[in-house]
């Protein structure tokens, strides 16, 4: 589960999380001072963040979609203890 999160999901929630923080800071400051307050889609980091996260679910996509075995094909061999070794797992 750590893994999960730290390979996917707090590089994608960090940034955006900073952004955020960072478009409400502002917009608060410019409601003190009497200004137009930042909107969130006009900075460049909101479109790479976009750009980013749409070439990721391409990308995975993509992935899931061209590699791999077909479903049903080949067999899966459990992990098992011979010889006084363990031998991991394997499709055949």
């Amino acid at each position: 589960m750590i893994r999960l999160l730290i390979n996917y999901i707090f590089p994608l929630i960090l940034p955006t999380a900073a952004y955020l923080a960072w478009v409400w800071y502002y917009r608060k400051r410019a409601e003190a001072l009497g200004g137009a307050p930042p909107e969130v889609t006009r900075g460049g980091l909101f479109w790479c963040l976009v750009t980013g996260l749409s070439l990721m679910i391409v990308s995975l996509l993509a992935l899931a979609a061209l590699t791999g075995a077909d479903p049903g094909q080949g067999e899966y061999q459990s992990p098992r203890f011979e010889d006084g070794r363990i031998i991991p797992p394997k499709f055949n």
